[in-house]
């Protein structure tokens, strides 16, 4: 049987039998590595950027802070575009977004026009995020729900582990604009494959879309991301600083009003009733912290700090990255066969310690070492991901699913947008108190990652259901 454009989901399963569901998610997976590649592979660009268009590090980082502060808003209208369109569309379309915004960025005349595209990438990103973590509840049942969440994890994880590789081999050999070639190849195979291998939706929803809500959460981020930058440049108690924070405070207690007595949120609220949930989005938010501030210090510090070439310092990662992904179908049968929260809790352990190293050892840290302590913050993280989905999403109800694997990815996000800019203001306020020691502010800014997993191992402490689960 030739295959078809537009295929129904019934169709697709008595062609492909027991093995579409692999399938289906290993076209998913690709759009997802796609996404975060166009995040992580931006790290090893800081440099050349900021020679090429004469800036300093606290405004060039709003080529990361800018896509990923769109990546996390356009995450918010997911549940109801997936009701609206259906998945088959809704990917599509991202994909292409994504595609397309790639291409222009390479040919950006300036870098207003590049955070622009760097913006249109992080909306469609956003949109592409949540669904992994949807089609692994939807597609397998519990029992196989680990191994998936390995797979998919695998991308998530894998991408921002060997994208400063790639991107500092593209860097050195064909300069910036490369980087926004790095996952074009991905969009065009993720594109493709879905039009033949994802199915059309079936009824679609008419609810109305909570404008409200997705606004008072859009004020809500910025403001946060923006009192950051305010702190960076005018102090804690200017009104650069103290505005933003206050915006992001009302908007965030006015989505809290707005949640409880509107008819359908886009967020609803009673799904933080479930503390497994509710802790879950804690340490999710945290891990995002962690692999975001990680992906950006790491390489930043080898650049500015060690004196390595952008060549070298993708090289020295790349054996985190390999590591990684020895580690993340284990991971997953790990999830299937012990509590879920048990191992994210080991992984939490293993990635703040790894941080806590780095910030002993500083810039006497030697190349060897260097290797090891990033390998060691891989690993963690390689067992937290497909965990921390199961430990958080699995006692939900089927129709829960939608709202709280983006609400879950959500956290994960913003964790990494002020992960990227909280460290970035830190490390240069530490610079700025001991110029002679470059190396010494980015072990402090070591410590504060470390400190921020210690939060989160407290949290995955109390993920336990009252049912025991």
């Amino acid at each position: 049987m030739k295959p078809r454009l537009s295929p129904s989901r019934a169709a697709l399963i008595e062609r492909y039998g027991e093995r579409y569901k692999w399938i289906a998610l290993s076209v998913v997976a690709l759009g997802t590595i796609a996404a975060v590649l166009s995040t992580t592979s931006f790290n090893v660009a800081i440099p050349a950027l900021m020679a090429h268009f004469g800036l300093g590090q606290e405004r060039v980082q709003w080529a990361i802070t800018g896509f990923m502060g769109a990546m996390t808003l356009a995450m918010l209208p997911t549940p109801w575009l997936l009701d609206r369109f259906g998945f088959r569309t809704c990917f599509l379309s991202a994909i292409l977004v994504l595609a397309l915004a790639s291409v222009a960025g390479s040919l950006s005349p300036s870098f207003g026009f590049l955070v622009a595209m760097r913006v249109i990438q992080g909306a469609a990103a956003g949109l592409l995020q949540p669904l992994g973590a949807l089609a692994v509840l939807r597609l397998f049942p519990p029992q196989a729900q680990g191994r998936a969440g390995g797979v998919l994890g695998f991308g998530i994880v894998l991408a921002p582990a060997v994208a400063p590789a790639l991107g500092g081999i593209l860097l050195d050999l064909f300069g910036w604009p490369a980087i926004f070639w790095l996952n074009l190849p991905f969009c065009l195979v993720a594109g493709v494959a879905a039009l033949f291998l994802l199915p059309v939706a079936g009824e679609r929803s008419a609810r109305p879309f909570d404008w409200t809500g997705v606004s008072l959460l859009a004020l809500a981020t910025v403001g946060a991301i923006e009192s950051v930058a305010g702190l960076h440049h005018s102090g804690l108690f200017s009104l650069w600083t103290l505005v933003p924070a206050a915006a992001a405070l009302l908007g965030f207690g006015g989505f809290v009003v707005h949640s409880r007595r509107a008819a359908a949120p886009i967020i609803h609220p009673g799904l933080f009733a479930d503390r497994a949930f509710a802790m879950g989005n804690v340490v999710s938010f945290a891990y995002g912290f962690g692999l975001y501030a990680s992906t950006y210090l790491i390489p930043v510090f080898m650049l500015s700090a060690l004196g390595y070439s952008a060549t070298e310092a993708g090289a020295t990662l790349l054996p985190a990255g390999i590591a990684l992904a020895l580690c993340m179908p284990l991971a997953g049968r790990l999830a299937d066969r012990y509590p879920p929260r048990r191992v994210a809790q080991c992984g939490l352990a293993v990635f703040g310690a790894s941080f806590a190293l780095l910030a002993v050892y500083g810039g006497d840290v030697t190349h060897g070492e260097l290797i090891a302590f990033t390998i060691l913050g891989r690993i963690g993280l390689g067992l937290i991901l497909p965990s921390l989905n199961l430990a958080a999403l699995r006692g939900l109800a089927p129709h829960q699913l939608g709202q709280s694997s983006t609400v879950i990815t959500y956290a994960r996000q913003l964790g990494g947008v002020l992960g990227v800019a909280i460290c970035a203001v830190f490390v240069e306020w530490r610079m700025a108190a001991m110029p002679a020691d470059e190396a010494g502010a980015f072990a402090q800014g070591f410590v504060l990652v470390a400190v921020v997993f210690g939060i989160a191992f407290l949290a995955a402490l109390r993920m336990r259901r009252a049912d025991g689960a």
